[in-house]
């Protein structure tokens, strides 16, 4: 029984609280967060923190060496390194007037393309993991593994190559690989309808992706979405066929697109990629030994390297998205200014802001991963 002199504290209505999302959620990369406001397990209001460990790549980029910055671009983009070390290579030869040869054309396209299939095979397992589905993101994981020990075959490292370099590539194909990647690409074909009967066409899955961070073709085009995360809206844009580079006008691939821009069409999309890269790989095994000739061109010092005045713009069509550089010189040993255009920098920020709001707290990680933003 209450006594007579009791009253009770009266607070105010309020039905909204803050949480971080983040940077310690298995949801989360790397160090990234986001300041979720909600009303109930609904999201009302949202900001994104990029943390601290991915920045002022730029700045060191111009502290550096021409040729040393071969070692340090590989580190903006974990999942997929080898377009960045394209990127930069082709603004480098840009400026400096450098020639490709041939052959190392095709071998940074077979490159490329492993690359591709891994960061999908990785984010693919990433979106898995958010809704409980472990066994993919193993199973992803280590059949990345099988393509990154062709890597390290090749170029002596698993994740951070630093085999392409302006001019061309730091050593030829070794004897019998094209015969171990040609038995790793049936591997993977042999593994993808199991894929799809454990997840891709799990039930649980599409509940939860069908109709989820939605993007129309509208918004897409305004927002500044790229790669996988626009072809998802049914545009079929790739910067290796609309703006072609190295040797991608000589090979047959399609575009894959789906109409949802939903979680669950960005998803089947990076599926329907792995077969293209495949597709791409087996016409580089079949051609790449009938082209001979040397794997760079010849280079001055590289530690007295001064790259003529000038500025240049190269992009490429990396796994995530569009990504491009923008490198400025001087003349001198060094770049001048380095502006990178990540695929990521649109897909984590403000798109993934936009599509949080209304969504439900279970959502986030699963809309996340589905932008795949690095």
């Amino acid at each position: 029984m209450r006594p007579e002199n009791y009253h009770p504290i009266e607070h105010p209505a309020s039905h909204e609280y803050e949480l971080y999302f983040g940077p310690n959620h298995p949801g989360i990369e790397g160090n990234y967060a986001l300041k979720v406001r909600l009303s109930g397990d609904e999201i009302v209001g949202v900001s994104a923190d990029g943390g601290y460990l991915h920045r002022g790549f730029e700045k060191l980029m111009e502290e550096r060496l021409w040729i040393q910055n071969v070692a340090l671009v590989p580190r903006i983009c974990v999942p997929d390194p080898p377009p960045m070390e394209q990127t930069y290579a082709e603004a480098v030869e840009m400026l400096g007037g450098l020639e490709v040869p041939e052959r190392a054309k095709w071998i940074r396209v077979m490159i490329l393309e492993m690359s591709r299939i891994c960061g999908h095979l990785f984010i693919v397992g990433g979106i898995s993991a958010t809704i409980g589905q472990y066994s993919n993101m193993f199973w992803g994981i280590a059949d990345r593994d099988r393509l990154l020990d062709l890597f390290e075959e090749l170029t002596g490292a698993r994740i951070y190559q630093m085999f392409i370099t302006p001019g061309g590539v730091r050593r030829d194909v070794p004897a019998g690989f094209l015969d171990k990647l040609s038995q790793v690409l049936d591997y993977l074909e042999a593994r993808l309808p199991e894929y799809d009967d454990l997840f891709f066409n799990n039930p649980v899955f599409h509940r939860r992706a069908e109709g989820i961070g939605k993007i129309t073709q509208e918004q897409a085009l305004a927002w500044g979405v790229t790669g996988p995360n626009l072809r998802a809206c049914g545009l079929p844009f790739d910067v290796r066929r609309d703006d072609p580079y190295l040797v991608y006008e000589q090979l047959d691939f399609d575009l894959p697109t789906e109409k949802g821009g939903d979680i669950l069409a960005r998803t089947i999309v990076r599926r329907s990629e792995v077969i293209e890269s495949i597709k791409i790989l087996r016409q580089i095994i079949q051609r790449l030994p009938h082209i001979k000739g040397p794997i760079r061109c010849p280079l001055p010092n590289p530690l007295a390297w001064n790259i003529p005045e000038g500025s240049a713009y190269a992009r490429t069509e990396a796994q995530k998205g569009e990504l491009a550089f923008y490198v400025v010189s001087s003349g001198g040993p060094k770049p001048w200014r380095v502006h990178v255009r990540g695929p990521s920098s649109m897909h984590a920020v403000q798109v993934l802001e936009k599509l949080c709001l209304g969504a439900r707290i279970e959502d986030i990680a699963l809309i996340m991963f589905s932008l795949d933003a690095c």
